[in-house]
Parts: structure tokens; sequence; C-alpha cells
């Protein structure tokens, strides 16, 4: 018989090789980050608008994001051991707390500076560089988000692709200045707070999005679509005759998958056990992400008399 971990080298290598991408992602955008940040934190000091100062704050915020991101990367790349027999692939998860705190933090500051500013309007000064300042933000984030969310689907990093998708609406956030910075001009300087409120709200809209997506990694939750596919794939071998008690569940940006499978009771064990290699060489073939799959068969008939 052939051992199951006749295929591990290449799941290490595989696991190695979308750490490194992730890495490398989270290096390059949280360098294009910082740099657009101290960007305009330079040109709030030369405008005063508390508007650009919410981006600003929110654009450092997410440049830090990357930090327990990749601790979690390369905490992923460890080996399993006898303690944590799974691996540290919940790591990514625990970093998207991180992550959901720093965007309440974000969003808490960004709408403290928004009120103060509202009971306590000031002109603008030189609103044109605030609007040059908002268009920078964009484009930052912008170029950011786009290398996030790709890397993100090439490696399947759920947390990835989520802190590219809140990059881009930082990015539409960055827009908002040039709102405030035009109102300012028009002798309106009461609409820079106002949009620095309305900046605070598109923050919030951020954090549910992601505080969802990280709550329910924590639950174990996968798309529907992944536990059919996992059905279908199991189902089609040749010798199972059903498929029952399927469970999927992230672990970093991988899936795991353990079943039940039916199949003649009249096999021996190593027919059973050929059946259930191939349901995982078939698990691991049709489903992206999934790397390794527990399979147990049972009798077709008498399992549930037996489980008891």
């Amino acid at each position: 018989m052939t051992p199951h971990s006749h295929d591990s080298a290449d799941r290490v290598d595989t696991a190695l090789e979308t750490s490194a991408k992730g890495l490398r992602a989270l290096a390059w955008s949280f360098a294009g980050l910082l740099l657009t940040a101290v960007v305009q934190l330079g040109l709030v000091l030369i405008t005063g608008s508390v508007a650009l100062l919410s981006d600003t704050i929110h654009n450092f915020a997410d440049a830090l994001t990357s930090i327990p991101l990749a601790i979690a990367f390369v905490l992923g790349r460890r080996a399993a051991s006898r303690r944590y027999t799974y691996g540290f692939g919940r790591a990514e998860d625990l970093a998207g707390v991180v992550v959901v705190v720093l965007i309440a933090a974000s969003a808490a500051l960004a709408g403290y500076e928004s009120v103060s500013r509202l009971f306590d309007p000031q002109p603008m000064s030189h609103a044109w560089v605030a609007m040059l300042a908002g268009v920078a933000g964009f484009t930052g984030n912008e170029l950011v988000a786009r290398y996030r969310i790709r890397v993100g689907r090439e490696i399947g990093s759920a947390a990835l692709v989520a802190d590219g998708l809140h990059a881009r609406t930082d990015g539409f956030t960055s827009l908002a200045v040039v709102a405030g910075a035009l109102g300012s001009m028009v002798g309106f300087p009461i609409a820079d707070p106002i949009i620095g409120l309305l900046i605070t709200v598109a923050i919030l809209a951020v954090l549910r999005g992601a505080a969802r997506e990280v709550l329910g990694r924590l639950m174990d939750a996968v798309e529907p679509d992944v536990t059919e596919r996992v059905e279908q794939a199991a189902a089609a071998v040749p010798g199972v005759e059903a498929v029952r008690q399927v469970r999927v569940r992230w672990l970093g940006h991988s899936l795991r998958a353990e079943l039940d499978v039916a199949v003649d009771g009249t096999l021996d064990v190593t027919s059973a056990h050929a059946i259930s290699h191939e349901v995982e060489r078939a698990l691991t073939g049709a489903v992206p992400r999934l790397t390794a799959a527990t399979v147990h068969t049972e009798p077709a008939a008498g399992a549930a008399e037996a489980h008891r």
C-alpha cells in the first residue's frame, strides 16, 4: 500500500509558494500605502483639511493591516506539531481580527475629528492641494487594491482579497476629499467635516463586511457551492454509492474536507481504502484550494447500527 503521505511534499511546496506570494504582495502594498499616507499627511499640514486627515488616518491604518497578515503568513508556513496538529493556518483568521480592530479604531478617530470640526468649522487653506491629495489617495489605493485582490485570488486568501477590497473602498473615499475641497472653495467650509463624516460612514460599512468575513472564518463558514462541489466530486468516484456528512472548513488560505462515503459492504479493507484514496485525489483535483481530505468509508447498508 502507498502511504497517505506520498504527496505531502507537493502540498508543503504549494503552501510555501502561496505564502511567499502573499508576503510579497503585502510588502509592496504596505510600501505603496505608506508612501501615499505620508504624502497626504504632509498635505494635511498645509491645508488643515479634516476630511483629508480622516482619509490619511485610514490609509495609515490600512498600511498597518499588512503587518498582522504578514505574521500570519509566516506562521502558516510552519509544519504541524503534536500540539498544533492542524498546523498554524488559523493564524490568518486571528490576523483578520486584528485588521477589524484597526479598521474600527480608524473609524472612531476619523469620526471624532469630523464631529469636532463640525462644531468648530474652519476655512480650508490651499483647497486645490487637498484636491490633488485626494486624487493621489485614490490612485495609490486603487493600485494596491488591484495587486492585493489579484494575488489573493491566485493563492486563495480571502483575507488578502478582503484587504484589497478594503483598499479599493478607501480609494473612493479619497475622492470624497475632492468634494470637500470644492465646497471650501465656493465658501461652504462646513462641507469639509461633513465629507469627513461621510468617510467615517464608509469606513463603518467596510468594517461591517470585514467583521462578517472574519467571524465567518472563525465559525468555519464556507460557500454552499464549495460543499456541493465536494459532494459531486466524491459521488463521481467509481465504487462510491453515497456521500454523507460532508464538512469543509478553511485553514488559512487552504480548504480541508471531512466526509463519509458509503461503499459496498462486501469489500475488503484494502479495496475500501483504495476508494477513499481515490476520493481524496478527486477532491483535491476538483475543488480549488482544497489541500487535504479525510475520507471515512462505511458500508452502504448497516452503517447506522455500527455507529451506535
